[in-house]
């Protein structure tokens, strides 16, 4: 038995649209895509929020980077234990098997996921703290990150916590033994960025400063 339902009209509408218009006008491209594969250039960690559009930001079309969303664009140690890892599976097969030249882990401004971790790791958010949590154990993750803080402003430690996300998920990528040879070996290339949706900013993390530049 399933619970799924019919699309909403306004998305069969704007797929319709899409059909028509996008599709018809590129479709031997779309055709290339289905039968050749894809070879994407880049890797890219997003957050699951709705504000964060990669291929806008970017620019970028179909085909041009793998994208792998989940809460807080966070990635985990490398932990091969026999469990579920969505996204430890997504960096294995861009890695190995895509052989992406670039991974890149992209943060937001606002993100609620890391204000939740910031609650959390407050003492403000015991329902995050049940081991039922399924947004309170992957934002474990994040605690080194949020112990590393230093003293200011409610709303500068956020957004500090914020990048410190990328960080610990540039230094949870090299844990991975693929990922750490694949660099080592100049076969790929790792990037962390901030984007400020409001400002529209894009900052990047220069590893040699400890801290993000503003492109």
């Amino acid at each position: 038995m399933t619970t799924a339902r019919p699309l909403p009209d306004y998305l069969v509408r704007r797929y319709l649209g899409w059909k028509a218009t996008t599709y018809a006008d590129n479709r031997s491209w779309y055709r290339r895509l289905g039968t050749d594969g894809q070879h994407p250039r880049a890797m890219v960690i997003s957050c699951c929020d709705s504000r964060v559009h990669v291929t806008s930001i970017f620019g970028a079309d179909q085909g041009e980077f793998f994208i792998h969303r989940n809460i807080a664009n966070l990635v985990p140690p490398f932990n091969p234990d026999g469990q579920y890892h969505g996204t430890s599976a997504a960096v294995e097969y861009a890695v190995k098997t895509l052989k992406v030249a670039h991974l890149i882990v992209l943060g937001h401004s606002n993100c609620g996921g890391v204000q939740g971790c910031y609650d959390m790791c407050s003492g403000n958010a015991p329902e995050l703290e049940a081991a039922t949590s399924f947004i309170g154990r992957w934002m474990d993750i994040l605690k080194p990150g949020f112990e590393m803080l230093a003293p200011g402003p409610h709303s500068e430690r956020v957004r500090a916590l914020e990048k410190a996300a990328v960080v610990v998920s540039l230094q949870n990528l090299m844990t991975f033994p693929f990922v750490r040879e694949a660099v080592e070996d100049d076969m790929l290339t790792l990037h962390g960025l901030w984007n400020d949706i409001a400002a529209g900013g894009l900052e990047v993390f220069e590893a040699d400063a400890g801290a993000f530049v503003a492109l």
